[in-house]
């Protein structure tokens, strides 16, 4: 039995194709003496029909809490086009500097010019690692916070204290400022 994940003019990325697309026709396959369809397909206009798993949900009107995609940040190592490894043998992997993906093909993310990396390559190594834990991080502030608000009596203060901190920094991740508050009014 299948449902329908997406809808009739619902923007979709076509993964097979590369590029995006709007459903046109949800095409649900029937048999006969069963009340679902065993399959649904959907037509987006590019000359087959695809399959659920084939296509993708524009989120750009989602939430923005989403920690679920951020799961895959991940430190990947990139060849060193400046240095070869044995000039950088100060450096914690020689030949390569650290570049994080926030993507899952390996696109997105952060990484450094080669002579910011060669002027301090620890330093670059833990801000990589930083930026790879942040998510995980974030997941944990919120928990701890939805933990404290159901019943703060009941914890010490240290951990209501942590919870607070938690809050305000994902309020500054989350908020994003607004435009026109920040305008200077002009004087009347």
């Amino acid at each position: 039995m299948a449902k329908a994940s997406f809808h009739k003019n619902q923007k979709v990325f076509v993964k097979p194709v590369g590029t995006w697309a709007v459903v046109e026709k949800v095409i649900p396959q029937w048999v006969k003496g069963l009340d679902e369809p065993l399959k649904i397909h959907y037509d987006v206009g590019l000359g087959r029909e695809f399959a659920a798993t084939e296509l993708t949900a524009d989120k750009t009107n989602g939430p923005t809490d989403s920690i679920g995609d951020l799961e895959s940040w991940r430190v990947i190592r990139e060849k060193n086009r400046w240095k070869e490894s044995e000039q950088a043998t100060d450096h914690p992997h020689p030949g390569t500097f650290p570049k994080v993906v926030t993507d899952e093909k390996d696109w997105g993310g952060w990484r450094v010019p080669s002579a910011e990396y060669d002027r301090d390559p620890l330093k670059i190594e833990f801000q990589a690692r930083i930026i790879c834990a942040a998510p995980q991080l974030m997941k944990l502030a919120k928990v701890l916070s939805r933990c404290v608000a159901q019943d703060p009596d009941d914890l010490p203060n240290d951990i209501v204290q942590l919870a607070k901190q938690g809050t305000s920094l994902l309020r500054t991740i989350y908020d994003t400022p607004n435009s026109a508050a920040e305008k200077p009014q002009a004087a009347e």
